[in-house]
């Protein structure tokens, strides 16, 4: 099979197209899925900087952590899938090549509304936003959730199941053309972060009549850390999905013991397989009624092809997406 491969660490250069072992066959519980399309996200790029291993088991030189594509396998203990269905998921590493095979609990079915660059843009992005959301920081009707870099895949759905659930989103960006753009999924007050992260700190400050806001979902990291916790109401709850901007940060113990906050952090890659398959099912459950209704839309930045995966890569770094970037696997 042909797939992405990282045949040195760095710049864009460092990636080719390349003929490799095909994906192992579908034995068991594992399904061999010919992958159409595969959303690209932030972990490749540090992948192909050298910065973030794929997990034990999975490829550490073919990156790709979401696809979507029919079933060309099954193993004999496979009970959900057969071959031709349309299905799309997420893995730990693998994804950006002609065949993945996948435990089938890691499985969705693809709406028939969305095509293949639709659904390749959505399990890593939504399953990340639900998952931190609803099953993490249990988001109930009515609160009030930041969502920072609003205009990220993770943003833009997040701000879109915030408002499916009868909560109200919040969000941040660097650019006011993202934030402008964002609107329309959901966002109803937002605010430009240009020099200090003190400016949303103001900001939450008006829209909650000092209240603060009870959910908020970082993308950021490092640097917003004491704006956050300050922006928090009591019994806040913070959850990191990014470091963009550091990993390390100094920490006021105080605000969190007066609010009572709760911090935590997420990562889908790492997880088990029993974990992603709880994050899938809850996904399939629903998010994917949403889109098939089309309550809540995938959000495309650009698509690619194959062997402009080096494009691909420069388009993410280049920080002006908004959405997601998609390789199409033909």
């Amino acid at each position: 099979m042909k797939a992405v491969t990282i045949v040195s660490f760095g710049g864009v250069e460092g990636l080719e197209v390349r003929e490799v072992a095909d994906a192992p066959r579908a034995t068991a519980d594992r399904v061999r899925v010919r992958v159409r399309a595969a959303g690209l996200n932030r972990a490749d790029i540090l992948q192909r900087l050298g910065r973030y291993p794929a997990p034990p088991g999975y490829p550490q030189d073919i990156p790709g952590l979401e696809f979507a594509g029919e079933v060309v396998e099954v193993g004999d203990e496979v009970r959900a899938w057969k071959i031709g269905d349309r299905v799309f998921g997420i893995t730990g590493g693998g994804a950006q090549a002609e065949l993945v095979t996948v435990p089938e609990s890691t499985l969705a079915e693809i709406p028939p509304n969305l095509d293949w660059a639709e659904a390749a843009s959505i399990p890593e992005v939504f399953m990340t936003a639900h998952d931190a959301l609803f099953t993490q920081c249990r988001l109930r009707m009515g609160e009030r959730v930041l969502i920072h870099a609003a205009g990220s895949g993770v943003g833009t759905a997040a701000s879109q199941l915030v408002n499916a659930a009868g909560a109200i989103a919040y969000g941040t960006s660097r650019t006011a053309d993202k934030l402008d753009r964002a609107k329309e999924f959901g966002l109803t007050e937002s605010v430009v972060v240009a020099k200090d992260s003190s400016e949303f700190v103001e900001a939450v400050k008006r829209w909650t009549n000092d209240a603060g806001v009870g959910v908020i979902l970082d993308l950021v990291g490092a640097a917003y850390l004491k704006a956050n916790l300050d922006s928090l109401a009591l019994k806040g709850r913070l959850i990191f999905v990014g470091t963009t901007s550091g990993a390390k940060a100094e920490i006021d113990y105080s605000v969190v013991m007066r609010k009572r906050l709760r911090i935590t952090g997420t990562s889908l890659r790492t997880r088990s397989i029993e974990e992603k398959a709880t994050a899938t099912r809850l996904f399939a459950q629903h998010v994917v009624p949403l889109l098939a209704s089309g309550k809540v839309r995938p959000v495309i930045d650009s698509v690619f092809g194959f062997d402009e995966v080096r494009a691909a890569h420069q388009r993410i770094e280049s920080n002006e997406s908004f959405g997601k970037v998609v390789l199409i696997i033909d």
